[in-house]
Formats: structure tokens, C-alpha cells, sequence
């Protein structure tokens, strides 16, 4: 099985029908059907049982595929090692990050990187959705949470206290919650997958009890947005309350876990130019604004 192969296998694999491997590979789904049809061919083997679900893996086709990743893996090493050589500042470097660090952030950082390196491109990808270093489906990453990869480089450019928030509409129309009344009385929005955990829901320590839960959102930004039309309470990084001009809500209170910010890379791209110029662009966008 030579590696063009093995990209088709691993595609269908991962998507379980033709169309979606299609769609990764950037190619039609007529070519993604003789491809496998030809490697179980020349393999003389079932891969794939065809169920009117999709493509399912046979027993052969799963041991297979352990082949196949092992494969993968060392194709993406000998790529990141090759890029991490590379002095030359031009080409594309992938960004992942959410919502809300990409717009306050990222894109300014973006914009004063073209301005000195505009053979630099970056594609920023910017959703909930945390996207794979070590398989190459990014080059750079800003998250809130440290990987426990011990490939990857982790470096902490913000450390951020959340607090309690509400827009002035908001504060005028109902008043401030008293502390100690589980927000009785009082609207809140907080972030979905919070309300998907098994732990009391609560606010800066304070439980939610006999508030109302007004909307949950999928994002930090929306989380911001639906605070500042008035929408409800809600609770988010200092910095980006104080930045969103919103009314700080008890402010001897925080959450007990702050929100850390850990720019990520993988340890053989670190030193490649065009991602080390990316690097340094968003660590001097996040300068200053708490550590």
C-alpha cells in the first residue's frame, strides 16, 4: 500500500461514506470508489463492508488501518521536520483558535504581520472545535487549555480572572443581585457545555438555584454578545468584560479557576520562519493584558 493509498483509506475510515472522503481529499467521489476498489484489489481483501450507513471497517480492514496511522504518523513527521528547516519567510501557516480570541486578537495580529511580511499567509480557523497539532491540521494553536502532549510546546501568554457581568440596560431595568440569593430574580446566560457536566452550575461560586437560565450558548463570544444586548448575567474573563465596556457585577468575585490563554506548536515547526513570525505577531497582541 503506497502512502496516496493509504490517504484514500484513511479518509473513508474516518468518514464512513465516499462523499465526506471526497470532500477532505478535494477530490470527486467517483474517484474516492475506484481507489478503494482497486486497493482491496490488489490487496485481495475486503477493507470495507458497504452498509446503507456507509463504509464499515471489516476485521482485515481494521488491522489495516493500525498499519495505516503508524504510516501517517511517520509521513507527518518527516513533513513537520523538513518545514521546521525552512528559513524561508513565505507560505502558509494554520491557525486554530475560538471565536473571541480570533476577532480581539488574532486578526490585528494578522493585519500587522501582513503589513511586514505580506508573503506570509495565515489561515485561521476559528471554532469550539480543538484541531489536531500532531496530525498536521494546524501548525499554531490558541486554547484555554494546556495539551498533555509531550510533543507539543505549550507557553501561557495570558492568565485572565473571570468575573460576574451585565450591560448597564441590563443593571438599570432589574438592579444587582444580592449576594447569597442563587440570583433569584434575575436573568443569566451562560456557556453550554458547562450545563453538560455533572457539577452544580454556578456563577463567580454563586448557584444558580433561583435564577433563570434565559439562553445557553455554544461560544465565549456569543456568551459576550447575549451580555451586552442585555440579555442576561453572565460570566467571563475580566479583561474581556472590561473591553466590551460592560458593568462588573461584585467585584471582590471571582471564579476560582482563572482563564488561561496557552499559545501551542508542535516542537519540530517551532523554529520554521514563517510560523516563528506568527508566533511572535499574537504573543505581542496578548502582551499587557494580564499574566
Amino acid at each position: 500500500m503506497n502512502w496516496d493509498d493509504a490517504r484514500v483509506f484513511l479518509a473513508v475510515c474516518r468518514e464512513s461514506t465516499l462523499r465526506g472522503a471526497a470532500r477532505v481529499l478535494g477530490v470527486d467521489q467517483a474517484t474516492v470508489g475506484r481507489r478503494i476498489t482497486a486497493l482491496e484489489k490488489s490487496l485481495s481483501a475486503t477493507l470495507f463492508l458497504r452498509t446503507s450507513e456507509g463504509y464499515a471497517l471489516t476485521a482485515v480492514g481494521e488491522a489495516a488501518l493500525k498499519v495505516v496511522e503508524k504510516m501517517e504518523h511517520s509521513a507527518l513527521e518527516l513533513q513537520r521536520q523538513i518545514q521546521g528547516l525552512d528559513d524561508r519567510l513565505t507560505g502558509t501557516v494554520r491557525v486554530s483558535t475560538t471565536d473571541s480570541m480570533a476577532i480581539d486578537f488574532l486578526i490585528p495580529a494578522i493585519a500587522r504581520l501582513h503589513e511586514q511580511h505580506p508573503d506570509v499567509r495565515v489561515q485561521l480557523d476559528a471554532s469550539t472545535q480543538i484541531l489536531s497539532l500532531s496530525k498536521r491540521e494546524a501548525d499554531i494553536a490558541v486554547r484555554n487549555t494546556r495539551p498533555d502532549n509531550p510533543d507539543l510546546i505549550a507557553r501561557r501568554i495570558a492568565r485572565w480572572p473571570v468575573g460576574l457581568f451585565a450591560s448597564q440596560d441590563y443593571v438599570d431595568a432589574h438592579g444587582v443581585p444580592a449576594p447569597g440569593s442563587a440570583f433569584e430574580g434575575h436573568d443569566l446566560v451562560v456557556y453550554q457545555p458547562y450545563l453538560q457536566g455533572n457539577k452544580e452550575m454556578t456563577l463567580v461560586s454563586e448557584p444558580l438555584g433561583r435564577g433563570r437560565i434565559v439562553s445557553s450558548l455554544s461560544s465565549g463570544l456569543l456568551v459576550r454578545r447575549a451580555i451586552a444586548a442585555g440579555l442576561g448575567l453572565g460570566e467571563i474573563p475580566v479583561y474581556m468584560g472590561e473591553r466590551d465596556a460592560l458593568v462588573r457585577l461584585w467585584p471582590e468575585r471571582t471564579r476560582p479557576v482563572p482563564y488561561d490563554v496557552w499559545l501551542v506548536t508542535h516542537a519540530d515547526l517551532r523554529h520554521t520562519a514563517r510560523v516563528r513570525v506568527v508566533i511572535d505577531e499574537i504573543v505581542a497582541g496578548f502582551s499587557g493584558t494580564g499574566e
